[in-house]
């Protein structure tokens, strides 16, 4: 069968012993279903058909069994295809720039700049790429425990890294240990007070990160979505980002309101993008860490995200009334209220009912702004 989460929920124990159900989309790639009820992904693997426990269900979902699989398979088939060659001796600092050098070529830009931030931040391994162990990388990934996101997307990096090192030719196996992360999702919403608070702050912190900010609260877009603006995408009052740039590869068209766009027409013209760099127009800026630091020293407000703010404007337009069709279009969700056959039929670009949405929005901001003014 083609394993879905609904199916292995399905699955009932045996009277006894245990039962494996293969994945008809990934050969030997299964669940084993003890008696008491227990449900175990495994993977066979190499020329002998060798099984591997992978972890158990839901503690490690599908889609992460799924990677394990891939991954213990073509390390054992690249091992058992080149047995007696070794790879080249290759510095991971070579490695690395060779690998960050490749991307640019292939991958988005800000995804290349994340890779680079993670991998210089993180990982300073001096040895050949070939001398390095499991427990070299998963001690870094180790440390990282107490930032689960960094952590995971620091994984994500070098597993990446030493994957393409691995297709390259520069490693025999990848030394990047199976690893599964558990991450609560983020509940952080802020109140009014606080949305004041954050607000007032960006207003009086100014160009280019505190109109960032303000941005953030009017448009509920993702924070890169914002800070890659480009003029050119704006035309009769609505932002159309192609759908290259965008997170799920889909042209999204929101209408803007009248703060918004007052705060857009008031940034200096200096290039094509609203938010350059200081050291090159042609990039878009990158210093939030500092900027976000020196931002929230005068703040009394609970820690919180730029991405809490997006969560944020999502709740206030459910508080508002907006239907949440409306909501997830201007969030630009995929998996939403239309998707699958729904979502390829219903082409109504809800440009009216956005703007309405948009209006409402302002609306409530403006009375909260007077409720909790600056002190």
């Amino acid at each position: 069968m083609s394993l879905t989460d609904l199916q292995i929920k399905r699955l009932k124990a045996p009277d006894k012993g245990q039962k494996t159900y293969y994945d008809s989309a990934l050969a030997g790639f299964g669940v084993r279903v003890s008696q008491g009820g227990t449900k175990t992904f495994v993977v066979l693997y190499g020329k002998e058909r060798r099984r591997k426990s992978l972890g158990r269900y839901p503690d490690l979902s599908l889609s992460e069994a799924r990677l394990l699989a891939k991954q213990a398979q073509v390390d054992i088939t690249l091992e058992d295809l080149n047995p007696k060659q070794s790879a080249p001796k290759v510095s991971f600092k070579t490695a690395r720039e060779k690998f960050l050098a490749d991307s640019e070529t292939r991958t988005k830009p800000r995804t290349v700049g994340e890779y680079r931030r993670l991998l210089n931040k993180h990982f300073h391994f001096e040895q050949d790429i070939s001398d390095l162990s499991r427990h070299d990388i998963a001690s870094v990934v180790e440390s990282l425990k107490a930032k689960h996101s960094e952590q995971h997307h620091a994984y994500v990096a070098i597993r990446t890294m030493m994957n393409w090192c691995l297709k390259r030719g520069f490693l025999d196996r990848s030394p990047v240990p199976s690893m599964t992360f558990k991450t609560r999702p983020r509940e952080r919403v802020l109140s009014d007070k606080e949305l004041a608070c954050v607000w007032h702050r960006a207003k009086a912190f100014g160009r280019p990160y505190g109109t960032i900010v303000q941005l953030l609260i009017l448009t509920g877009q993702r924070k890169g979505e914002v800070v890659g603006l480009r003029r050119s995408w704006i035309a009769d009052g609505r932002i159309v980002y192609p759908s290259e740039f965008v997170k799920n590869q889909r042209s999204h068209t929101i209408p803007l309101g009248a703060r918004a766009h007052h705060l857009i027409d008031d940034l200096p013209s200096k290039s094509d993008l609203l938010f350059p760099s200081r050291f090159d127009s042609e990039k878009p800026f990158n210093g939030f860490s500092k900027c976000k630091a020196a931002f929230d020293q005068e703040l009394k407000v609970e820690p919180y995200t730029l991405h809490d703010l997006r969560r944020t404007f999502s709740s206030n337009m459910a508080k508002l009334g907006t239907p949440i069709h409306v909501t997830e279009r201007i969030l630009n969700h995929v998996s939403g209220t239309i998707s699958g056959v729904a979502a390829v039929y219903n082409r109504h670009a809800y440009v009216d009912e956005m703007s309405e949405a948009f209006a409402a929005h302002e609306r409530h901001l403006e009375e909260v702004l007077s409720r909790y003014t600056k002190p």
